[in-house]
């Protein structure tokens, strides 16, 4: 099954486009979990127990568990093997170096660990992310405007009358011969989501920014989907994770989950038929 029809039908059967970022920061793990020798999986168990029918998508920043050496990851295995079949997993490395360093980073991601997905830099060229795409069946998100405030320093830089994220959408566009290939678009640019979603308009887009980046999820969900109301996966982490710092961290991460899932759905029927 291709990448994007393995996301369709994610989001199809679970009636949702809301991505669970599962970007877990040890400090901020509830009080009585933190004694737990594997205390980032037990977390994240219980946040993917929680939610996982609420979910099409889980993303997983690798930062969070490289900077925890070999205990982290061993977490992030673990992690995968407790999410149900059907949800797509992102692998979150922002990787792309030259050809047979990107083969390395996407044997890693792909084979090793498992994911369905991850995401790269295109600053490299095309060499840098052609391994990645070889995997037809996994999908490559392309970042073009991200959420973060620096993100102006380079990507609005403007080369023949039009700013550099633009001539990615139109690199991607080119490279998606095997219709594995996405864009991270942050929730934090509406004016620019919608012309980046008609310059792609069947290319899923991932979208994060939602929650605590004050990402408008009104027009990430009316701008970043297709003509259908799909394809677009919306990103919350801290949101949802850090819902409760309490023992009841996992019931107060499925009602944040409802609520943004919910929400969603409301924006979908309002935009699409």
């Amino acid at each position: 099954m291709k990448f994007i029809q393995k996301l369709q039908k994610a989001q199809l059967n679970n009636n949702s486009l809301l991505c669970v970022g599962l970007d877990v920061d040890p400090a901020r793990l509830p009080q009585h979990l933190r004694s737990m020798s594997n205390s980032v999986v037990q977390f994240n168990r219980r946040l993917i127990e929680a939610t996982y029918d609420l979910a099409c998508a889980y993303k997983l920043n690798l930062s969070f568990y490289e900077a925890l050496g070999e205990r982290g990851w061993q977490s992030l295995q673990q992690t995968l093997a407790y999410v149900p079949a059907g949800i797509i997993t992102i692998g979150d490395g922002k990787r792309g170096d030259i050809g047979n360093s990107s083969e390395r980073y996407a044997k890693a991601i792909f084979n090793g660990f498992g994911f369905d997905a991850t995401t790269v830099h295109p600053y490299m060229g095309y060499d840098s992310i052609e391994p990645f795409l070889r995997y037809e069946d996994r999908g490559t998100f392309l970042l073009v405007l991200t959420s973060n405030e620096g993100s102006s320093d380079f990507q609005r830089i403007t080369f023949g009358g039009k700013p550099f994220y633009q001539k990615v959408v139109h690199a991607a566009v080119r490279w998606n011969t095997r219709k594995n290939v996405g864009l991270v678009v942050g929730a934090t640019h509406p004016e620019e989501l919608q012309p980046i979603r008609k310059l792609a308009a069947e290319m899923p887009i991932l979208i994060p920014g939602i929650g605590k980046q004050g990402g408008d999820l009104e027009s990430a969900v009316r701008y970043g989907c297709n003509k259908k109301g799909l394809l677009a996966i919306i990103n919350a982490s801290r949101s949802i994770l850090y819902a409760s710092s309490g023992k009841d961290f996992a019931t107060a991460a499925r009602k944040e989950a409802t609520r943004l899932r919910n929400k969603i759905v409301r924006y979908q029927e309002q935009f699409f038929d």
